[in-house]
């Protein structure tokens, strides 16, 4: 016997009563992606004459215009969301047109988590039927749980059932995410083989089933460096056409990203755009891209790499810190002690090693470097 999932009267959905141009509440701190950029989808949807899979809200030549930005013909800008190679996008937003799941790959900080969003956005018009993965994700958030006051009372039955994001997602024909998939328990990840090969979730129960709807699917995201921590098996991973999302190929694209995101978190949070800020941001993507590969920029020196990542969602951090700093305790003008300390902070993981990488990496090659004596001079303060 089959059902449709329908949510508890206990569970908050999220509300798209609100019209697709209307501004996201301001009290809100981050509205999710389908709120943020309402009248860009909106935009897109008026102009998408392209066929379009059962129940996407955009087809997919739309959605990868949104995530990858460009302009429509009333001269629309849509701003890019993703910034990397074309063909990336092409093939994640393909996957989810068949009956494939999508599994982002990638070290920490190469925007899994804002593409798996924005996908879901794009194509359900819902980015919030989301599972977290941790240690201790119980098998019950990807399946199902019980209201037990429900569930004393008169026993199992549908009143008492507290369907999951995924289970909900299968009964609307929506996509639901998975996020740090590698990082939930290798038994509770294989209660995803059934709903992704079978394209069924039972409820033994009650002698029921939920069967997916056209529409129905899937966004898991794993970190790289995750791998061994709980490895998939193999029969998981069958069921998922992997994507590896790398790290920015240049300087100038890296800095491109970092600058967009920390105009985006600086609009939300009222800070005032930077004055000349753009050459602290090139500054501090220039450090962590040499600390990442081990050698700088113009393959003459090599570095030691500390033990954190440095990805640009770090980056993003800590130049949207210098950023506040400069606004509330500065004049404003983003300079290189702004960003000095928490560049430090980003760096220096491990106290013991990491510290000596950072001040061999200072004497080595930033004391060295024209123009950036200020930088230098900054850095070794708060390294003190």
């Amino acid at each position: 016997m089959s059902v449709t999932a329908e949510p508890t009267s206990a569970e908050p959905r999220h509300d798209h009563s609100a019209p697709a141009n209307a501004p996201a509440t301001p009290e809100v701190l981050r509205p999710h992606a389908e709120d943020a950029f309402a009248q860009e989808l909106a935009a897109l949807a008026a102009h998408d004459d392209r066929p379009r899979p059962a129940r996407w809200k955009l087809s997919p030549w739309a959605v990868a215009t949104y995530l990858l930005g460009g302009t429509l013909p009333d001269g629309t800008a849509v701003t890019p969301k993703y910034v990397g190679p074309r063909r990336i996008v092409e093939v994640a937003v393909t996957t989810l047109a068949t009956d494939r799941a999508l599994l982002l790959l990638g070290v920490p900080g190469t925007a899994k988590t804002w593409v798996s969003e924005h996908l879901a956005a794009a194509v359900s018009g819902d980015s919030t039927l989301l599972v977290q993965g941790t240690a201790g994700t119980p098998e019950e958030a990807i399946r199902y749980g019980w209201n037990y006051a429900q569930l004393l009372a008169h026993g199992p039955s549908r009143a008492a059932l507290v369907p999951s994001p995924v289970m909900r997602a299968m009964a609307e024909g929506m996509t639901a995410r998975v996020e740090e998939l590698t990082r939930i328990p290798a038994d509770v990840q294989d209660s995803l083989i059934t709903i992704l090969s079978e394209k069924t979730l039972p409820i033994p129960e009650l002698g029921q089933e939920v069967q997916a709807v056209r529409g129905f699917s899937l966004i898991a995201t794993a970190n790289d460096r995750d791998r061994g921590v709980n490895e998939l098996s193999s029969a998981l991973r069958r069921r998922f056409n992997s994507v590896v999302l790398p790290l920015p190929e240049s300087v100038e694209a890296e800095v491109d990203i970092v600058a967009r995101r920390v105009d985006q978190i600086g609009r939300s949070l009222d800070l005032p755009a930077a004055p000349d800020g753009i050459d602290e941001i090139r500054r501090v993507v220039t450090v962590f891209r040499e600390l990442r590969a081990g050698i700088t920029s113009d393959g003459r020196t090599k570095v030691k790499s500390p033990s954190g990542t440095l990805s640009p969602a770090e980056a993003i951090s800590v130049v949207t810190n210098g950023l506040a700093l400069a606004t509330h305790f500065g004049d404003g003008v983003l300079r290189p002690a702004d960003v000095a300390a928490g560049l430090l902070g980003a760096v220096v993981r491990d106290p013991a090693a990491d510290r000596v990488v950072w001040q061999e990496y200072l004497e080595a090659v930033v004391r060295e470097r024209a123009g950036w004596t200020d930088f230098y001079r900054a850095c070794r303060e708060v390294s003190a």
